[in-house]
């Protein structure tokens, strides 16, 4: 998968389908409620598979009930790409079966 910037456009494009997702210091993130702290343990250790499995990374922190995901390209010197949307895709896939919203 290319590694190149998206423009600013192309990047409000991609955002418009992921309802919650923002741009927040030239990250891409989202923060998740869950039920438990267990619940909210369980997601980030399937976010974390999905990540080893695309190499591509996220900043992920725990909270009680909570998770937050940020994430932007570092081989792109740290611009948004289509990989931080691919993940992000991936991570609103399997947000529900852990009771996240």
């Amino acid at each position: 998968m290319a590694t190149g910037a998206l423009s600013q456009q192309e990047t409000e494009n991609r955002l418009r389908e992921l309802p919650g997702w923002s741009v927040t210091d030239g990250r891409l993130a989202r923060t998740y409620r869950l039920g438990t702290h267990f619940a909210a343990t369980a997601l980030v250790v399937h976010v974390a598979r999905i990540q080893d499995e695309s190499n591509h990374h996220s900043e992920l922190t725990l909270g009680y009930d909570t998770v937050a995901v940020a994430v932007r390209t570092h081989d792109a010197g740290g611009a948004l790409t289509e990989k931080d949307f691919a993940l992000a895709r991936r991570v609103e896939e399997i947000a529900p079966s852990h009771g996240a919203s």
